[in-house]
Order: structure tokens, then C-alpha cells, then sequence
């Protein structure tokens, strides 16, 4: 596999982004609607990209560790990008040491790897440095989703539901004790995935549209 070879898939959220364009230059880059995380780099490595504004956001929301359990679930080799200024320069009222101790448990007990860079660019070099070792150093293939663990065939399809936009998990659970299975959750009209506790206007209205707009090639396929 030669450079030209290495690809890299991003997430539907990050593949108009700037990131996503200066590795078009690099390798191939293509669009798919990500299961976690919004880069995915080998069949067992994925990335999550935050800047350190997010980052501190999420901890503060909680967001944080619920998604790095999800990407550790879905990649043998779960990565944090963490892009910006320091966590420690910005202008967010939280204590230093709760984001210490944020930044060690995320290694120590979630067992995540954390890469910092200054700036998108750095981001997208350090995204095809990692791409390229794993395809072509360490052969590698990649998926085009992870290689995620099933106990059963309710997990399969709780992963299947949760592939939709701003639906997790237990939103996917949640439509699927409600409408019995997967196809009646894709079939459903806006006005019922509303009637679906935590699902409002807003999310039954991204999941209809997508399942309603029909393919178009991206841009950023060959």
C-alpha cells in the first residue's frame, strides 16, 4: 500500500470541514455517517477530535466520558484529539485541577489516548500520520465502521438505530421498545418519533431528512 492507498473515512459533520480537506490532499478521504467518533483511521483505531474549549464543555456537561466509553467500545485503539490553546488558557470558569483530574482519568481508567495540537492543520497531519501507520506500517485494512462486539442480536440492532444522527444508544433503545423493531423505527413519520421520550421536533426532523434525501455522490469521493 503506497500513500495514495491510505484512507481515511470522517464523520458526515467533519467532511466538509477544513480538516477533512487538507487530507484530501494527502490521502483518500471519504464521507460516511460515523457509529462514534469522527474519524476513523484503521479497523481498530478511531478518533475523536475536540477543541479545548469543547473539551472543557464537556466535562463541565458531562458528555465526556459517555462518549469515550462509546469510542473505546467501538475501537480496540480509541483516540482524543484535543485542538486549540491550552486547557489552562481558556476563559471557561472551571477549576484547574477538575481538569487534571478530567485529563487523568481519561488515560488512567478509560484507557483513551490523548494527542494535543495547535490548529487544524496539525490536527489533519497528525490524522494521516496515524492513518498511515496503521495501513501501511502495520497493514492495517479499515472497515467502514468498527469492529464493534455483539452479545446479541438487540445490541445489533440498538447499534443499526443508533447509526441515525443525534441518536445514541439509549435514544436507540429507546425508539425500539417504542415502534418493536428497526424498520418500523426507519419507517416512522416525523410526528411519531416525537411521541418517543427524548426525541423531539428537532431529532425526529434530522432523521427524517436524511432517510428521505436521496444519495448524492460527495465531493470528496474519487
Amino acid at each position: 500500500m503506497n500513500q495514495e492507498e491510505v484512507i481515511i473515512y470522517a464523520d458526515i459533520r467533519e467532511a466538509a470541514s477544513s480538516i477533512a480537506l487538507m487530507l484530501a490532499k494527502k490521502c483518500a478521504v471519504r464521507e460516511k455517517q460515523l457509529h462514534i467518533g469522527d474519524y476513523q483511521l484503521s479497523e481498530r483505531m478511531g478518533a475523536e477530535r475536540k477543541t479545548t474549549q469543547d473539551f472543557i464543555s464537556s466535562i463541565m456537561d458531562g458528555r465526556l466520558f459517555r462518549q469515550l466509553h462509546e469510542l473505546k467500545a467501538e475501537f480496540e485503539i480509541p483516540i482524543l484529539i484535543i485542538e486549540g490553546q491550552s486547557l489552562f488558557d481558556t476563559e471557561i470558569l472551571i477549576h484547574p485541577n477538575a481538569i487534571r483530574g478530567a485529563v487523568a482519568a481519561v488515560v488512567a481508567d478509560v484507557r483513551v489516548g490523548m494527542i494535543w495540537t495547535k490548529n487544524p492543520s496539525e490536527t489533519a497531519d497528525m490524522l494521516f500520520a496515524l492513518a498511515k501507520r496503521e495501513q501501511v506500517a502495520e497493514k492495517r485494512g479499515i472497515a467502514i465502521r468498527g469492529k464493534a462486539k455483539f452479545l446479541s442480536e438487540n445490541q445489533q440492532q440498538e447499534f443499526v438505530v443508533a447509526g441515525l444522527p443525534k441518536i445514541s444508544t439509549l435514544k436507540a433503545k429507546a425508539l425500539l421498545k417504542h415502534f418493536g423493531t428497526p424498520e418500523a423505527v426507519f419507517t416512522a413519520d416525523e410526528e411519531a418519533l416525537r411521541q418517543v421520550p427524548g426525541i423531539g421536533e428537532g431529532i425526529a426532523r434530522v432523521v427524517r431528512r436524511l432517510l428521505e434525501r436521496k444519495y448524492e455522490k460527495s465531493i470528496l469521493e474519487d
